[in-house]
């Protein structure tokens, strides 16, 4: 699942894995779990994403690796957030095929609308939007009762560090997934309630996969 911060990689994941009994595998959960289990790596990790930078390639290559050895990614998985760089995309298929990348696409105004608007549960991750998923009580997620927050890499300055680092560093990996014939461009301009129209392309490029 390729695309810039806020495209909706991460709700359409979501949906696709439950419809294909496969997980989906959100790398930028991986950081954050690293972060909070304040593991030697999870310390250096935090750096780089309170300021909204990549994760330095060696230390995201290393999470992925060992988490795609599970069991449960045996008979496939939607990968989330990986890979951001050539580096990666290279490393990756040494140790894991790619089937079909999906490249999700929305314009610059839609992404800061979702990203400044949206905010996570410090609990369960579970994620709203302040107009387009709002939980049922203010700052309280419906799923668990956690608080809600706004990231750090979510605030103003930080979404356009994070739009500027994806241009240099991770569209290159669109162009590589091109040239290869895996790469399926997916408008994801749409309002959040009409994501089945999303949805429905990703299915397209996907029915003929193994």
């Amino acid at each position: 699942m390729l695309g810039p911060p806020g495209a909706g990689k991460g709700t359409y994941a979501e949906i696709l894995s439950d419809k294909y009994n496969v997980p989906r595998i959100p790398v930028g959960d991986l950081f954050r779990q690293a972060i909070k289990d304040e593991t030697k790596l999870g310390k250096k990790i935090k750096k780089y994403v309170s300021h909204g930078d990549l994760v330095p390639d060696e230390m995201a290559i290393d999470l992925v690796k060992e988490r795609l050895q599970e069991d449960d990614c045996q008979n496939g998985f939607f990968l989330d957030g990986f890979p951001r760089t050539i580096i990666q995309a290279e490393a990756m298929e040494k140790f894991k095929k790619i089937d079909k990348a999906l490249n999700f696409v929305a314009s610059d105004r839609v992404l800061m609308s979702r990203l400044s608007g949206r905010r996570t549960c410090r609990e369960c991750g579970a994620i709203y939007h302040v107009e387009n998923i709002p939980p049922k009580v203010e700052g309280i997620c419906d799923r668990c009762g956690g608080r809600l927050y706004k990231r750090s890499d979510e605030k103003p300055q930080a979404i356009k560090n994070r739009l500027r680092v994806y241009r240099e560093k991770t569209k290159p990996v669109i162009d590589y997934f091109r040239k290869k014939g895996l790469l399926a461009d997916i408008d994801a301009n749409y309002r959040i309630e009409e994501v089945d129209k999303v949805i429905s392309q990703c299915e397209k490029h996907l029915q003929n996969l193994s």
